[in-house]
């Protein structure tokens, strides 16, 4: 059975006040090692910044892997792991919530290389917005950035809520979602990175829009730690944000093939029985500012969509009150 995006949601913020719940319990002294989820087959930033040695002495312990990015911050919330990261719909939910988090720096975002495309059939009816109503539309996770991202693209477009909740968002496992769209089991498909380079290749599919299209450039995810975490260890924080701020911009200056190959360096060095080939296709974490510095504007979209849909109480959070770049040392000046 499809999961309903009202339940979905619904399921969703119940466990943030849950989660907001346990945040008291998590406490510690000082620390220079940070507990974290990886993810398998893949190259964190932090994971990046420790290999080129810009953690300085701080150390990453690797806790074991993640495939949510809402489960990585409760986890961080809870004092499972130090730090946890997020789309930041999620993170505006946590903390509106309740949970006492704060975002340090923007990891992933989107751009003209990195985005996500609702693609159709070659053939399909759909051309626009209004073709929309009654059309099922697999993603990844319902309630996340790609059901917002298509909100959006039909609210730009003059459609009433009415209609767009016509529209009927459903998860699928991103492997299956190229199959489901061809054999006619949902009519829109929301792809990115390898997944939609595979399926382009393939042929047969055209985009509908893409979240670059619909709002260009901007980043989508940041990391986040417990407020009394950062209190207790400011040295750490500063030491992690600004050495994991210098790896990403040191993936934007440096080749893309030597990126590749350091990336595949370091997880042939891990030893964990990983698959190395989707590396070769990796363009770009799509990180908007230099170094990950965070803006208002980029949670203040997920706190307006939030709470034009009811999910979060209006005026419960406020987009400067969740994130701080004081640790940040591109932040400087600015």
């Amino acid at each position: 059975m499809t999961t309903s995006r009202r339940n979905f949601l619904g399921l969703a913020l119940a466990g943030l006040a849950a989660t907001a719940a346990g945040c008291a319990a998590a406490s510690g002294g000082t620390t220079k090692t940070l507990r974290y989820q990886g993810w398998a087959g893949q190259v964190t930033p932090p994971e990046l910044a420790a290999d080129l040695g810009y953690l300085g002495d701080v150390t990453l312990q690797w806790v074991g892997d993640t495939i949510s990015g809402p489960q990585d911050i409760q986890s961080a919330a809870t004092g499972q792991v130090d730090f946890g990261g997020a789309f930041n719909g999620a993170v505006v939910k946590l903390a509106a919530a309740g949970a006492p988090i704060t975002s340090v720096l923007g990891y992933y975002g989107v751009d003209k290389l990195e985005f996500n495309g609702f693609y159709v059939l070659e053939n399909s009816p759909i051309r626009g917005p209004h073709d929309l109503a009654g059309k099922k539309i697999g993603m990844n996770t319902l309630g996340a950035h790609s059901e917002a991202m298509l909100d959006i693209y039909l609210q730009r477009h003059g459609l009433s809520k009415e209609d767009i909740a016509k529209a009927e968002p459903v998860a699928l496992p991103p492997v299956n979602t190229e199959q489901s769209l061809r054999q006619g089991n949902i009519e829109v498909a929301v792809l990115d990175g390898i997944l939609r380079d595979k399926a382009l290749a393939r042929g047969g599919i055209r985009p509908l829009f893409t979240d670059y299209e619909l709002l260009g450039a901007f980043t989508a995810g940041t990391y986040v730690l417990r407020k009394d975490f950062i209190e207790r260890n400011p040295d750490t924080v500063r030491t992690f944000v600004s050495g994991v701020a210098k790896a990403i911009e040191w993936s934007k200056t440096t080749p893309r093939e030597k990126v590749i190959e350091r990336f595949t360096k370091i997880v042939k060095g891990r030893n964990r029985n990983e698959d190395t080939d989707p590396l070769k296709y990796w363009n770009s974490w799509g990180v908007a500012d230099n170094g990950g510095v965070i803006t208002d504007k980029e949670l203040q979209l997920w706190i307006d969509w939030l709470g034009g849909r009811g999910d979060i109480r209006p005026g419960s959070v406020k987009a400067g009150d969740l994130y701080t770049n004081k640790f940040n040392s591109y932040a400087k000046g600015q």
